[in-house]
């Protein structure tokens, strides 16, 4: 299957950041073997994918903007 598509169907959870006075609006899902993003008010748009060892890299540099 090397090079095709493979759709999944991922459970994404809102950030608790979202409601608050930012609202980010944020969504993520844990999936094998990544991390998924989106934008809770686009959830048909495109979403991000991390590794672990990334996300944890992408999260630690936002955190430090």
């Amino acid at each position: 299957m090397e090079g095709e598509r493979v759709r999944m169907e991922l459970r994404f959870s809102k950030s608790s950041y979202s409601d608050g006075p930012y609202a980010a609006c944020v969504e993520a899902a844990s999936g094998v073997p990544d991390r998924y993003f989106r934008d809770s008010k686009n959830p048909g748009g495109g979403v991000l994918a991390f590794s672990p060892a990334s996300c944890g890299a992408f999260i630690k540099a936002l955190k430090s903007e």
